[in-house]
Formats: structure tokens, sequence, C-alpha cells
């Protein structure tokens, strides 16, 4: 059976290539199992996961449950508003209450970058970061990948470009870390006021203009404008942003190659993509959502054979 070189999921940092390729081949043999009229399978049964949301989410906390039930685990669901949280609780306290309850694996979101990798340092349960603050979001740039793979073959050699809110963005670090070290050639653009300095440290290209990046790629990973975590204006206005790097359909139709157009979500529909470049045949949006099922299915049984 294979077996990953790490007890945590924190951060594609800490993975080889040779997980992240486990993993994937994982996935591939879990998307056929939800795609069966009986989608569960036995895999998990004794082992109870804590989703354990210090911060708001939709798609990924879903996704998680979802394949969490779908391995036939037992779930257990932890939101901090509504929480002892709110009254002063300490962030291992609260971990450390939910563990008593002989709790195996624990998915966690936090604001706080390191969060995770705090808890693991300190609690015997498996950790798996699902996003923390600005750091890293794993999950996001395996199923990202996975997609890719499905959809154009082997990554290396591959151009790939993340388009947006780099700075803000954990799922941009976690994608390019998982892209560079399966052989892809990245670049990022967009403002300068929204590239992280020293970002080419990285080895990635990078860019402040949307179309000769879009004639380049055979990828467009776009990024949303993380409204909520702009504490200062980066650029004039969201108009202003989406006439120089939103990316609409005319634009994908006109390149002289077809071009595949990725989002990690939610859109803000006529900002960063237009709604018929979002619906249209370039975009695989919602198959990353079909594939978080089964990237994530991969990552907790994987975890749970450690």
């Amino acid at each position: 059976m294979t077996q990953l070189s790490v007890r945590h999921l924190l951060g594609i940092k800490n993975l080889t290539e040779t997980d992240i390729h486990a993993i994937l081949d994982t996935a591939t043999q879990f998307k056929e199992v939800i795609n069966r009229p009986i989608k569960k399978v036995p895999s998990l049964r004794d082992v109870t996961i804590a989703n354990v949301f210090f911060e708001n989410s939709t798609r990924t906390r879903l996704s998680f449950e979802l394949a969490e039930k779908r391995l036939s685990a037992d779930v257990v669901n932890f939101s901090a508003s509504g929480s002892s949280v709110k009254k002063g609780e300490t962030l291992l306290d609260t971990v450390n209450n939910i563990l008593a309850m002989k709790v195996d694996m624990v998915v966690m979101r936090h604001s706080s970058p390191g969060a995770p990798h705090y808890l693991a340092e300190r609690i015997g349960a498996n950790i798996i970061n699902a996003g923390d603050g600005t750091h890293e979001h794993p999950t996001q740039a395996l199923l990202d990948a996975f997609s890719i793979r499905e959809k154009i073959g082997d990554l290396a050699g591959k151009k790939v470009a993340i388009i947006g809110d780099i700075l803000h963005s954990r799922v941009a670090l976690s994608n390019i870390f998982c892209l560079k070290k399966l052989g892809a050639e990245v670049r990022v653009c967009g403002p300068t006021t929204l590239i992280p300095k020293y970002i080419d440290a990285l080895g990635v290209q990078v860019s402040h203009n949307v179309r000769e990046t879009l004639e380049w790629c055979d990828v467009a990973n776009v990024l949303r404008i993380q409204l909520e975590r702009l504490q200062v204006k980066y650029f004039p206005s969201l108009r202003e942003y989406s006439l120089y790097f939103g990316i609409s359909k005319a634009m994908l139709d006109s390149l002289n190659k077809p071009i595949v157009l990725m989002h990690p979500g939610p859109i803000n529909r006529g900002v960063e993509l237009t709604s018929d470049a979002a619906d249209s045949a370039h975009s695989i949006i919602l198959n990353q959502v079909e594939n978080g099922v089964a990237t994530r299915m991969a990552v907790l049984y994987l975890l749970a054979q450690q």
C-alpha cells in the first residue's frame, strides 16, 4: 500500500513529489468510486474526524464532509461562531476537548498562518490544513493539479498562469509549490500591488499583462480579489481592476489555441471573470468542485494509514 512521508498535511511545502503523485493516483481511484450508483466505501469506518473551522467556508467544508462520509468515517463538525472560543477558550484547549471525545483526525481552517503546525506539534491526531490565513491551502492545490492532469495530462513542462490577488491568496502559494514539484512552468500575473515582493525567489515568472500571459499559458488559474482581506486600497476600483485584469470569453476565444480556465471559487462575476467566461467551454471550474471530493478522500485515506 502507498505510504506518505508525512503524518499531517500541513502544506504542499512538506510533501515530496512521490507523495503528490500518490495522492493524485489514489484520487483517480476514488473518483471512479464517487461516480458509481453506490458512492460509499468502508475504508474509514472506525475513524472519527473533526472538522474544526475558525473561519467561514462553504465549498471546502462541504467537500471535506462529503469526502469523510463517502469513506464511512464518523464526522463531528465544529464552528468557532457559537462555541466556547467566543468565551475566550484557547485553540489548544478547544482541540484538546474535541480530542478527549476520541477523535482520530482534525481538519482545520484558521485565520492565523501556522495554526495547524502549532497543533501538529502538540496533539496526537492527524492534522489536515484546510487553509491557514494567507499561508497555504494544500488540498486546493492538490485538487487543482488533479484537475489539470485529468484535462491535459502530465504537468511536467506545462505552462500554468496564476492570475489575480496573489498577495492575499493561500491558494497561490500552495499551487506554486505543487506545480513546481510536478515540473510545470509557473507565472503569476496581477497588479504590482497584489504581487508579493521576492515571489520570483520561488522560481516563478512575474507579469502584469493578462493578454500576454494568456497567450503564454496552457492553463489559467484565476483567483478572487479577496475584498475581506483588503485593509488598504490596492487598486483604484473594481471596475478598473476588471478593465485591466478581468478575463472575458471574447478574450479567450481570440487566442490562437485552446486554454484551460480554472477558479478556486467563489467567483466575483464581472470582476476577475465575466459570466460567459466562467461558464464557457474553456472552464473546468465545476470539475474542480467534483475533483475536490475525490482528492480529499485520497488525503484522508492515505493519512489514516500513518
